[in-house]
């Protein structure tokens, strides 16, 4: 990170140099930064625009698929995949630029490390010449105890950093107490000529202070009183700076998305009051370069969106006619189906009644369709049902309808012969009857 953070911190130096002001290099550092970033910020709105526009088919596959989250992803993927848009690319045109600015802060609030390239130890070194730890618990810059634990650090670990672990940004403190009547003690000390005396003061103001909320502990002098309207200025410009971009990016108003609204609104909400509370534990320096940088961001949130326009309205016929194009071919499935539908029921109705035609008789050698019948039912055992497919050990079949006509003879045979004996029986009991009465 040092080696992409040092052509900026040549940036600012020489910025500093040629204007002997830190505020003014501050400035203008910010608008040289915002407009080398300008063309990253550009690409990642016009990676949006495609994005923005599905917001209105999303919102329809969320309530389609809501309850179904694996089949609600999976149609997402394949909008995306259909429209050709990447949802992250957006994103990682906004993260490089965030990360950059964040980095950058490090030249902002290091000078000693990256203005007058000084070790950890030589900063250690100047901080205890200048008896910075009772300077800085009498400023308030940092806490006793703050202040006490680093101490005992200290005499745990002598590697162990003082000015770097105490806080994010006691150097600019440290370099407030370098004046023209210690400097060469100090480079002498500490044995480096890069050492010099930066003017930190700026339209009043020591940039190298932290603003104080409460004035009536400091005073209600000029510069306490600009140092706490600082931070309030910037909390302002940060909140303008977030409503212009939210103004320009409302690229399609006719899908607007709630709970979208309702994060944005919280996140106006937010911001401001973490820029103000970071606004007065932070050196001026910084509220300085904040408020440049909301400055730029809006004027270039306007530029963007001239710029973007054609490409707005360009998206926007394109997502029109995909969506005129979509509802015409569902139009048409709908009419292909409903005479599909049409279709079936009249053939079922002209074939409702008719008997189905029989099949065609195999005609193969050795198949014979009187071998597979039982009784009344054809092809029972099917069609090629062949007797005498076995060699040996097949058993003759018997027609059941013979079994049945067999039964019922043997039946009435034996009914005969019942009845034959009765008439027998009748006759002789008649012939013994008239043999009694002769």
């Amino acid at each position: 990170m040092g080696i992409i953070l040092k052509p900026f911190a040549w940036l600012l130096l020489f910025f500093y140099n040629f204007l002997n002001s830190y505020g003014l290099a501050l400035i203008l550092f910010a608008i040289v930064v915002k407009t080398i970033l300008f063309p990253v910020t550009l690409k990642s709105k016009k990676s949006m625009i495609q994005t923005t526009m599905l917001s209105g088919k999303l919102q329809r596959l969320q309530k389609q698929y809501g309850k179904d989250k694996e089949r609600y992803n999976m149609e997402v993927q394949k909008l995306y995949a259909r429209e050709k848009v990447n949802p992250m690319s957006g994103c990682l045109w906004s993260i490089i630029p965030m990360i950059l600015l964040i980095a950058l802060y490090a030249v902002v609030r290091q000078p000693l490390t990256y203005f007058m390239d000084l070790t950890a130890a030589q900063v250690d070194q100047l901080a205890a010449a200048l008896d910075w730890q009772n300077v800085a618990v009498a400023n308030g810059w940092v806490s006793a105890k703050a202040m006490a634990s680093a101490v005992a650090k200290l005499a745990e670990n002598p590697d162990y950093s003082l000015v770097a672990n105490t806080g994010s940004f006691n150097q600019l403190h440290l370099m407030g107490l370098i004046t023209p009547g210690n400097l060469a003690e100090l480079q002498s000390l500490i044995g480096s000529d890069k050492l010099f005396v930066m003017n930190t003061q700026f339209l009043g103001m020591n940039l190298a202070a932290v603003p104080k909320w409460k004035l009536w502990e400091v005073g209600f002098n000029l510069e306490n009183i600009l140092l706490f309207l600082l931070p309030i200025v910037s909390v302002v410009t940060s909140y303008a700076s977030m409503k212009v971009s939210l103004a320009t990016n409302s690229m399609n108003q006719e899908n607007k998305n709630a709970q979208m609204e309702q994060t944005n609104k919280i996140m106006m909400l937010m911001m401001p009051i973490m820029s103000l509370w970071i606004g007065f534990t932070v050196p001026a320096g910084l509220s300085i370069y904040w408020i440049a940088q909301y400055l730029i961001q809006m004027i270039q949130e306007v530029i963007s969106a001239k710029m973007l326009k054609k490409d707005y309205e360009e998206a926007r016929r394109v997502a029109a006619e995909n969506e005129a194009r979509e509802k015409e071919e569902e139009k048409k499935r709908k009419e292909e189906a409903r005479l599909e539908r049409a279709r079936r029921i009249e053939e079922e109705k002209h074939q409702k009644g008719k008997k189905k035609k029989k099949d065609e008789e195999p005609e193969q050698e050795g198949v014979n369709k009187d071998d597979s019948r039982e009784g009344l039912r054809a092809y029972a055992r099917g069609r090629a049902y062949m007797p005498n497919r076995f060699e040996t050990g097949v058993q003759p079949y018997t027609d059941p309808s013979d079994l049945i006509v067999k039964l019922e003879q043997e039946a009435a045979q034996k009914k005969g012969r019942k009845n034959k004996k009765a008439e027998a029986k009748s006759a002789d009991k008649d012939q013994n009857d008239q043999n009694k009465e002769v």
